[in-house]
């Protein structure tokens, strides 16, 4: 009898052990899942982080070619103006030649006509110091100015998706407000993704619901539905 109770202990013993045994190793699993698991999520995060970081650089890079292109152009263009400006001078020059002669030719056959050029020279030097009123158009430059103030730039850079270089392709367009993005049609989201290069990537990241909150000034329900905007992995 007493050796079927020590049998019997010893049993119930071994059961607690390898109970105990396997809670931990079980624990220590669902650890190594987690881990793997937040691993995983990491790795997406810097996969979408390179192909951002991709799309942007080959952006610089078009960018960067129309800028030498235009370089390559400009003087170009500049000797093709000054080479159509010469010949100005030139017709000007002559006109007074022509004058000075032809009045060489009449002078000495009437020398009392001579005159009267001077006084319809000095007739007509008076009416030429009237035209100096156009100085009213400086007003114009005043009522321009107004017209600035309202559209005055928007930090893009608030919106999640949207970092320095997109920012300044975007400018680059003439999309300085959150206004105008919230106003974009199908058409012009497929437009501006082939400018910067994405796919899908305006739509994915929310930019037109983002623009919207922020053209209403509900700062309060952006926060709420963009607790990253703002952060450093904001793009």
């Amino acid at each position: 009898m007493s050796t079927f109770f020590y049998m019997l202990l010893a049993f119930v013993v071994g059961i607690l052990v390898g109970w105990f045994i396997w809670g931990r190793l079980r624990g220590e699993l669902d650890s190594l899942r987690g881990d793997l698991d937040r691993t995983r999520s990491e790795r997406d995060t810097l996969r979408a982080d390179s192909d951002r970081l991709k799309g942007e650089l080959d952006a610089c890079g078009r960018a960067r070619a129309d800028l030498e292109s235009r370089l390559r152009n400009a003087p170009a263009a500049k000797a093709g103006a000054d080479k159509a400006a010469t010949p100005a001078p030139a017709a000007l020059m002559s006109t007074p030649a022509s004058a000075t002669s032809a009045a060489a030719k009449v002078a000495p056959a009437k020398p009392a006509a001579a005159k009267k050029p001077a006084a319809t020279k000095t007739a007509a030097a008076k009416p030429a110091a009237k035209p100096a009123a156009p100085k009213k158009a400086a007003p114009a430059k005043k009522a321009a100015a107004p017209k600035a103030a309202r559209g005055k730039a928007d930090s893009l850079r608030r919106l999640i998706g949207i970092g320095p270089v997109n920012e300044k392709l975007l400018k680059g367009q003439g999309v300085t407000t959150y206004a105008q993005i919230a106003a974009w049609t199908d058409a012009d989201v497929k437009r501006i993704e082939e400018v910067l290069n994405f796919d899908g990537r305006i739509a994915r990241e929310k930019w037109i619901e983002q623009a919207k909150l922020l053209a209403a000034g509900d700062e309060a329900e952006f926060a709420r539905q963009f607790p990253t905007a703002g952060t450093a992995s904001n793009t």
